[in-house]
């Protein structure tokens, strides 16, 4: 397999404006009311849809309205709310010892600083990004799966990992990275997509350096 050319100081500058004038506002898809049901969504979307996780999460979020329920709640009944989601028994166990952490330790309240969502169950760095992004705006990037297929696509980065991946990304943009991550996942999501991206007629077209390989 050829190596994949990187994309040009002047490319990046290019790519970069082309994402915030196509998604100027662009927000997670995810459904959620306050901080606390936004990062359970998060923690909910691992290897799962949006869809899905916004199907699933109105009932578990009327059984369970805050940390104090969800600490205190049955493992059993939350698997009940969450079972169509993948990877549901590990992600009761960790919803649940996150709830029990934000009570013991931050008086009920999700702390809203990356590095001490990252102390909770569950929660690694790119949900805790994921979560500084949407909530705050903080100027953050995030990999996942879209990210890195799209970054890669690109000639961003041509990393083996999503955290050096997500540094190669912040190093290049340097600003605007929570409206670039977004741009990017909807881009990942419904236009360059793992199979059959829709190549035709796309605005990242000039700049990608794997078109090539979906011609017919």
């Amino acid at each position: 397999m050829a190596k994949v050319k990187k994309a040009t100081k002047r490319e990046i500058e290019l790519i970069k404006e082309l994402f915030l004038e196509h998604y100027p506002d662009s927000v997670t898809e995810l459904e959620y009311k306050n901080l606390y049901e936004l990062l359970i969504s998060v923690m909910l979307s691992a290897q799962c849809t949006d869809k899905r996780v916004n199907i699933i999460t109105p009932a578990l979020f009327n059984a369970y309205p805050d940390p104090i329920a969800l600490a205190n709640a049955d493992l059993n009944e939350v698997k009940s709310y969450i079972n169509t989601c993948s990877f549901f028994n590990n992600k009761a166990k960790n919803i649940i010892k996150m709830a029990q952490y934000v009570v013991e330790n931050y008086d009920n309240e999700i702390p809203l600083e990356r590095d001490e969502l990252i102390k909770l169950a569950g929660v690694g760095q790119k949900t805790a990004n994921v979560v500084m992004i949407e909530y705050a705006g903080a100027n953050l990037m995030a990999v996942d799966t879209h990210v890195y297929r799209v970054a890669h696509r690109l000639g961003l980065s041509d990393a083996k990992t999503a955290t050096k991946c997500e540094e190669e990304l912040s190093k290049k943009f340097k600003t605007d990275l929570h409206l670039l991550h977004q741009a990017m996942v909807l881009f990942g999501r419904y236009k360059c997509k793992a199979l059959k991206p829709e190549c035709d007629e796309c605005f990242m077209l000039p700049h990608c350096k794997t078109s090539q390989s979906f011609k017919v």
